[in-house]
């Protein structure tokens, strides 16, 4: 067999070996919601930004292919190497997100963005699947030192448990400073679900938390005696979302308009190209882009891309309980719950259930962080797959 044969074998069972139902999926996802963006990309966008209709479409391809080469790189490197990477990863989106808390300028009520030469990006969307890679690793070794070492103490114990909730929370409290709060809730309700999932004892669990909430209201009350409001103006208007259309001027204009494209869809939708709200729905190729899906595409479309999430959302979750690692099961854990969040509180924002954050739609919102991220965090899952599948014997 020659060398090229070789390597195509050898590709072909990495392939295998990876969760294809995932892959499959998760690819029909990225690829309709990068043809989506054209169509909700909307003349007033156009206007607002400078640009043509077709920018944002060559902006996300290029977002997917820096994603996809990140991808490649990470489905080599085997999660057991996660412990030399992972400290390194982590440190350096902490002084991101600390330089941006002490010297970052504004942008639509927060402070997020690093702006290098015209390029831009969120530190703070690449904090989420670090965080819960850096968590995980921790309950790993966490569960080897209860194991394995016989001297090891209360204190030891308590020490541990201290570092996971120091390197849970740094990240949301340094992005609720950047006044970014659908990130912050998104990290917090993360190290929430992967904490009370952890292997601490139950009543450790509860113990902590309630130390955690008494002193994130005391952090809150100090913030507010020395800011006078715990929310910019502009998050307070978005906290009228039960009847948006009667606060139409100062700030319900973007869920009221959302509820109307998503009601003028019907059952089949009005067809392609032909959603007479995309003009009137800001960032309609982000955050508000699920409307135009619904207006243009229909009830019956949107059932099917509910399946779909739900697909992916099982493949992650069922990976989480049946990998042969415990930083593989709480990575899957987490990063399940990431998207999760993301569908749920998008969505949520649109149907008016919740205020308007800014958190984009997985696989659909343009945005070149968010993009990256996900695609990294589906290409760390798919390792632990890949890791699970080779490994015959499954490790309790």
């Amino acid at each position: 067999m020659t060398k090229v044969g070789e390597k195509m074998k050898g590709l072909k069972k990495f392939a295998l070996d990876m969760d294809m139902p995932l892959l499959i999926i998760t690819i029909i996802l990225f690829v309709f919601g990068l043809l989506n963006i054209v169509n909700a990309s909307s003349q007033a966008v156009v206007i607002r930004y400078g640009t043509n209709l077709y920018n944002f479409f060559y902006k996300q391809l290029i977002n997917l292919l820096i994603g996809s080469f990140a991808a490649i790189i990470i489905l080599k490197v085997p999660t057991s190497k996660y412990y030399r990477l992972v400290p390194f990863v982590y440190i350096v989106i902490l002084s991101l997100l600390v330089y941006l808390t002490l010297f970052g300028e504004s942008y639509l009520g927060s402070v997020n963005w690093i702006n290098i030469n015209g390029f831009k990006f969120q530190p703070s969307e690449f904090s989420k699947p670090v965080m819960i890679v850096s968590v995980s690793l921790l309950f790993e070794r966490f569960c080897s030192r209860l194991r394995n070492n016989k001297k090891y103490t209360a204190r030891d114990h308590y020490n541990m448990i201290g570092i996971i909730i120091l390197i849970g929370i740094l990240f949301p409290v340094f992005i609720f400073l950047q006044k970014d709060l659908g990130t912050m809730l998104i990290l917090v309700s993360i190290f929430g679900i992967l904490f009370l999932g952890s292997p601490i004892e139950r009543q450790e669990k509860i113990y902590t938390l309630i130390f955690v909430f008494v002193v994130f209201c005391i952090a809150c009350f100090i913030y507010i005696a020395k800011t006078g409001s715990l929310f910019t103006e502009e998050q307070k208007s978005r906290f009228d979302f039960i009847d948006p259309c009667s606060n139409y001027e100062e700030g319900g204009y973007q869920t009221c308009n959302g509820f109307i494209a998503i009601n003028s869809g019907g059952l089949f939708g009005v067809g392609i190209g032909n959603s007479k709200q995309v003009s009137y729905l800001p960032e309609s190729h982000t955050d508000s882009v699920f409307a135009i899906v619904a207006e243009e595409y229909g009830f019956l479309f949107c059932t099917v891309l509910f399946i779909l999430y739900s697909i992916v959302l099982y493949r992650i979750f069922r990976l989480s309980s049946v990998t042969n690692t415990i930083r593989g099961k709480y990575i899957c854990l987490g990063i399940g719950s990431y998207i999760a969040l993301h569908i749920i509180i998008n969505l949520g924002g649109l149907f008016g259930s919740m205020p308007l954050t800014g958190v984009p739609l997985p696989f659909l919102s343009y945005g070149g962080s968010y993009t990256i991220s996900l695609v990294c965090s589906l290409a760390v899952v798919q390792r632990i797959a890949i890791e699970k599948n080779r490994q015959k014997i499954k490790i309790r």
